[in-house]
């Protein structure tokens, strides 16, 4: 996969107005300012092909790119307490409309901020995604804001944290350091590889 030809392809804010699913998809899920944009960024090697906000909640359309014939969509973030009731309840719509569309989904990429234990809003999400046999990876964020001992701690305690752990596959990313970048994206390629030969 050639990273470096991402484009942005479109955003869409209600369930009806999503398209039909034409390519493998990789998602990009996670609470509000865990950083799914910074991440996507970093992924592809570009400083704005996704918006980084310092306010929560500013992602209210699912915002889908397109790199090497696969198609990566950036949902909104959860689990911000300010955003009116109305709001929350059209992005919980938007979210589990994707999620539970025919889509070729091949992994839904969950953010969790590795420096706080999982929210309830996370393990919901995690539930949500063993229950519907969703592949899904947690990708542990924010990793360089903490010393090496916090780390080990944070990782130590995230067993009993995280329903089925054992289980699980993760993946500590930092955008500071670039640490887990390459591990994405060789997760990516390997299980997309079958539609970048058509690309």
């Amino acid at each position: 996969m050639n990273w470096n030809t991402a484009e942005f392809l479109s955003a869409y804010g209600l369930a009806a107005q999503l398209p039909e699913s034409t390519t493998p998809e990789i998602a990009f899920a996670g609470r509000s300012n865990v950083g799914k944009s910074t991440l996507i960024n970093k992924l592809f090697q570009r400083k704005n092909l996704a918006r980084v906000s310092s306010v929560p909640g500013k992602t209210a359309t699912i915002n889908f790119y397109r790199c090497s014939g696969v198609t990566f969509a950036d949902l909104p973030g959860y689990g911000y307490a300010k955003t009116a009731k109305t709001e929350l309840r059209r992005w919980q719509e938007l979210i589990n409309a994707y999620l539970q569309q025919e889509r070729d989904l091949r992994a839904v990429l969950l953010l969790i901020d590795l420096r706080h234990p999982p929210t309830q809003n996370d393990i919901q999400m995690v539930n949500f995604l063993i229950d519907t046999e969703m592949p899904f990876v947690i990708v542990l964020t924010k990793a360089d804001k903490l010393n090496k001992s916090e780390r080990a701690a944070r990782l130590a305690a995230l067993p009993d944290e995280l329903p089925q752990f054992a289980d699980l596959t993760t993946i500590v990313f930092s955008s500071v350091t670039g640490e887990g970048v390459e591990a994405l994206r060789t997760l990516i390629t390997d299980i997309t590889e079958d539609s970048e030969e058509d690309a």
